[in-house]
């Protein structure tokens, strides 16, 4: 999913679109309130210090008495201790509470990634979701710490300040602030524009992570064919893509600091001609001059700084909208609020009159599944044969729902999958997929993860680890650096395609469902280990039913009976040598299934 954006006239105003982020931060409102009230009490103390040397001026320095200036001197040292220690206390109060809001909303992130269905995912680019998880969410955690405060802080400091200088000339005072009305303007404009330049530039972040990921999984087929140069350009496109979003983003930001610091110099210059006047004519003293200059000092910065906290301020109201495009997107795929349990767990799977079609797919297009009814009695073994294309892995991905039936109803001992908690579920029905995907961490743990209430270290998890891994004949697991403490590298691409498949088989088996589903799980194996495998898995089928695509003759002698899948429709359904005799397509299907592959992989080395 390369563009996410949301069109300028859908998107929420910038306070209400901020607001969003309430919940995350109303467990540290507190101290984020007294972290204002002590920034606005740091440029108070700042704002001072002007008090006080206009008193030494037309006080001391204009009588003479010297026993004076050694107070009024200890004072503003004072003021500069205080000032010191008011920094250091914003920051204590801002920092931790930032990184706890930061870590809270990732978390809560990740648990929304993991609960949004396969069907999410198929859509969304995982750079994306990267880039939101971590560059979003870290623009966030700055504004929360730094922004929000400096920037509302600052605007109430100018106001009091303003109020300031009106004290000791509203003159001077006044032609500062008409000076000082172009910047908001500006600021006003520099909004909208930069809103879509920065939104430009975090989608462009997020394809470029996309593109650095696909490259560095795919880095063996790159290799393999001779495209990394290919590969290279086309991230040099999208790099200079970026960059040029990043430089207009520059240009913005150089154009507003260009008003910011010439419409301030220019209020200075225009007050400090008219200052020079109202001293001359004794309207104002010598040290309510030197005073106001010096307020409008401490005043500049915050004037200044309203430039790089406006564009922080949109980066992250960008950053939010990014992050609530996850969070606001609907789960179609939810536990039931009444969910019911399975009295006494037998296996018994039934297909009663299942449709299915994806969500987005045209109306014209048929259903890839169509009224199909099928029912796997406790204990039995059903395969699914059908050439590529026929619907074998959807049908499969029903089970878990991993996908919902749009039609007809896929039912576990009598009820009905969607009535049941997915944790109830998937704790029943344990998958090994023709894809196996591992995770970085030690073949223990990647056997036992759907065994989570086992300790892996007990002997009851070593006894569940030794059987599971017999059964996939992952023998070769001894012989790794660090037997099955060893850290297969990410996505388990250290190991062959047969290790891999036979780790995952070991996985499904370790979970002791009630039914077991397998999409074509021996398909990287040889012969020989095939039919190994085949004999430990005989053993676990004995009492488990099964639900197995198959794409191999030996996969299919595995069955007590197969189901003939054609075109979304189960066409046939028998056993092997009565669907051999009396349906011409089963035979041509058998015909083409390829039972002499011999694709085990040499084993690479493990990265520990």
């Amino acid at each position: 999913m390369s563009d996410q954006s949301i069109p300028p006239s859908s998107s929420p105003g910038t306070v209400r679109t901020l607001l969003r982020i309430l919940p995350f931060v109303r467990p540290f409102l507190g101290r984020t309130i007294v972290s204002f009230v002590v920034y606005v009490v740091l440029v108070l103390v700042q704002l001072a210090v002007p008090v006080v040397l206009q008193w030494i001026v037309d006080g001391p320095l204009a009588t003479g008495d010297a026993r004076q200036i050694w107070p009024a001197a200890g004072l503003v040292l004072a003021l500069g201790v205080a000032e010191g220690l008011l920094i250091m206390l914003r920051r204590f109060l801002v920092l931790t509470p930032s990184t706890h809001i930061e870590a809270s909303m990732r978390n809560t992130l990740y648990a929304k990634l993991q609960d949004l269905p396969v069907a999410f995912h198929d859509r969304w680019q995982s750079g994306q979701l990267l880039s939101r998880a971590m560059g979003d969410l870290g623009t966030i955690r700055r504004w929360l710490a730094f922004g929000v405060i400096l920037l509302v802080g600052n605007v109430v400091v100018i106001v009091v300040g303003f109020g300031i200088l009106f004290t000791w000339s509203w003159q001077l005072a006044l032609v500062f602030i008409v000076a000082s009305v172009p910047m908001w303007v500006v600021g006003f404009r520099f909004e909208h524009r930069y809103s879509l330049v920065s939104r430009r530039a975090q989608d462009q972040q997020g394809d470029l992570a996309t593109t650095v990921e696909e490259s560095v999984h795919g880095i063996r087929v790159l290799k393999a064919f001779g495209r990394g140069k290919h590969s290279l350009e086309a991230f040099l496109r999208q790099a200079e893509e970026l960059r040029g979003t990043e430089l207009e983003k520059a240009r913005s930001i150089a154009g507003l600091w260009l008003w910011l610091l010439l419409i301030p110099d220019t209020a200075f210059a225009l007050s400090l001609l008219g200052g020079v006047v109202l001293a001359a004519s004794g309207q104002l003293t010598v040290g309510g001059l030197i005073a106001f200059f010096a307020a409008a000092s401490v005043l500049r910065w915050p004037i200044e700084s309203i430039g790089w906290l406006l564009s922080m301020t949109f980066e992250t109201r960008t950053a939010v909208e990014r992050l609530f495009e996850v969070l606001d997107e609907p789960n179609p795929i939810r536990d039931p609020e009444h969910p019911v349990t399975v009295a006494e767990p037998r296996g018994r799977l039934v297909f009663e009159h299942v449709h299915f079609r994806y969500q987005d797919s045209p109306a014209s297009v048929p259903d890839l599944l169509e009224d199909i009814t099928l029912e796997v009695e406790p204990g039995e073994t059903m395969a699914l044969v059908g050439l590529t294309g026929s619907g074998k892995t959807t049908l499969t991905a029903l089970t878990t729902r991993l996908y919902d039936v749009t039609g007809g109803r896929v039912l576990i001992d009598g009820v009905d999958v969607r009535d049941l908690t997915r944790e109830e579920l998937r704790a029943r029905i344990a998958m090994a997929f023709e894809e196996a995907t591992l995770f970085s961490a030690s073949v223990r743990e990647n056997v036992l993860l759907g065994r989570p209430e086992l300790d892996v270290d007990s002997p009851e998890g070593e006894a569940v680890l030794a059987e599971a891994l017999d059964i996939a004949q992952a023998e070769f697991v001894e012989r790794l650096p660090m037997g099955a403490d060893t850290t297969i590298g990410e996505e388990g691409l250290s190991l062959s395609g047969g290790q891999r498949q036979r780790i995952a088989l070991a996985r499904a088996v370790a979970a002791r469902p009630s039914v077991l589903v397998l999409d074509d799980p021996l398909s990287a194996l040889d012969v020989d280990t095939e039919a190994r495998v085949e004999a430990g898995l005989r053993r676990v089928l004995a009492d488990t039913t099964a639900l197995v695509v198959a794409h191999r003759p030996s996969t299919v002698m595995l069955a007590d009976r197969v189901a003939l899948l054609e075109d979304g429709r189960i066409t046939d359904v028998g056993r092997h040598s009565e669907l051999l005799e009396r349906n011409p397509h089963y035979r041509h299907v058998i015909s083409s299934l390829d039972d002499d592959r011999d694709t085990e992989q040499a084993p690479q080395e493990v990265i520990a």
